[in-house]
């Protein structure tokens, strides 16, 4: 690959223009940024064979949004929590769509349920939980779920303590389907 997602989104989110645009945080050069797991996870797996990039850049675009409203973001800053969050959305949006374009829907229910997981982890204070739900579900986009990662999604949702080591085991578990 011969650029990382987080500097296709950097160009991507400079060459739409508007508020995104301005948003970008001019102190970092594009070759410093390091891309995330989540990104490399799922794009390194056989559901995105032959499209590698795109699942790289569209998978970025929602981690950079869910780090808007949990962490602290790789290209983007907003000083304002409000502006934050609704920059955070867009850039769910951004990526949910450009997966809707590949076609592949299975991913998008996936990244979804990843997105309101995590959520659900950092409401409850447990920033390892949402870790591991990003890992978890990265590496189902691109590699398939499986049974132990339905049933890990079953107990963040319940909010199990057996959540967090469910998931992690997920992580690893053989897919169901590639």
């Amino acid at each position: 690959m011969s650029s990382s997602g987080l500097e296709q989104l950097r160009r991507l989110l400079a060459d739409g223009g508007g508020l995104m645009a301005e948003l970008l945080d001019p102190g970092v050069p594009e070759v410093e940024l390091e891309p995330g797991p989540p990104a490399l996870v799922a794009s390194g797996g056989p559901r995105a064979a032959g499209r590698r990039a795109e699942y790289e850049l569209l998978v970025e675009a929602i981690y950079e949004g869910y780090l808007l409203h949990y962490g602290t973001p790789r290209v983007v800053r907003v000083p304002d929590a409000d502006l934050r969050l609704l920059a955070g959305d867009r850039l769910y949006a951004v990526g949910l769509a450009r997966l809707v374009a590949l076609g592949d829907t299975t991913a998008v229910a996936e990244l979804a349920d990843t997105i309101t997981l995590s959520s659900l982890a950092q409401a409850a204070g447990d920033a390892e939980l949402a870790e591991a739900v990003w890992d978890a579900g990265a590496r189902a986009v691109g590699w398939g779920s499986s049974a132990a990662h339905r049933l890990a999604k079953e107990l963040v949702s319940a909010g199990s303590p057996d959540a967090l080591e469910a998931m992690r085991t997920s992580a690893g578990a053989v897919p169901a389907s590639p």
